[in-house]
């Protein structure tokens, strides 16, 4: 369905075919790194029950962190728009940065510099090896998108998924409206 090609700065958007996937069901997943070893990215509309406060006791922030996927999901991961208040960080694209000095991040955050509308924290990572996230595009497991959101951290993670697998109209529209759990229906 999709044709284009995986980069980073790109979103991912489930198939209905992996509804059975508990990592992946109904996601969208932004890529931050693909290249010929493999691909990097973040879930960006799965909040865990978790706020950085909770992680990090010394920091009293009420930020949301998300499952980022299943691969390291006891590490803290960190995507954002404020590079000039966050050394170190490398540009993903479309205004979004990977990484930084967390010493900084504390800083700002004990200092509540820093909005949900600015910086997204993760669990763990989406995670494919060397050729692996083409397999799964093959086998129509993910649509591809340009990233074109002036802010991707604004967007409700209730209704992200649903909206962007509507856009592709047809079946898509069905799946899109259809209940997490199938059997319910």
């Amino acid at each position: 369905m999709t044709t284009l090609k995986p980069t980073k700065g790109k979103l991912l958007i489930a198939e209905p075919s992996i509804l059975s996937d508990s990592s992946f069901n109904r996601s969208v997943v932004y890529l931050t790194e693909h290249n010929d070893k493999g691909s990097v990215g973040f879930i960006m509309n799965k909040p865990s029950p978790y706020t950085i406060g909770d992680l990090i006791p010394e920091i009293e922030s009420d930020l949301k962190v998300y499952y980022g996927g299943p691969v390291s999901e006891d590490n803290l991961y960190f995507v954002h728009k404020v590079p000039e208040l966050i050394p170190d960080s490398i540009e993903i694209g479309n205004g979004i940065y990977w990484g930084g000095d967390f010493e900084t991040i504390q800083h700002l955050l004990k200092e509540e510099t820093l909005s949900n509308n600015e910086i997204r924290f993760f669990l763990g990572y989406s995670g494919w090896s060397e050729q692996q996230l083409e397999e799964e595009l093959s086998t129509t497991s993910w649509l591809i998108i340009e990233n074109k959101f002036k802010n991707l951290f604004r967007i409700s993670h209730l209704t992200f998924w649903k909206n962007e697998l509507m856009k592709f109209g047809g079946i898509y529209k069905l799946w899109a409206n259809a209940p997490k759990d199938p059997s319910l229906n």
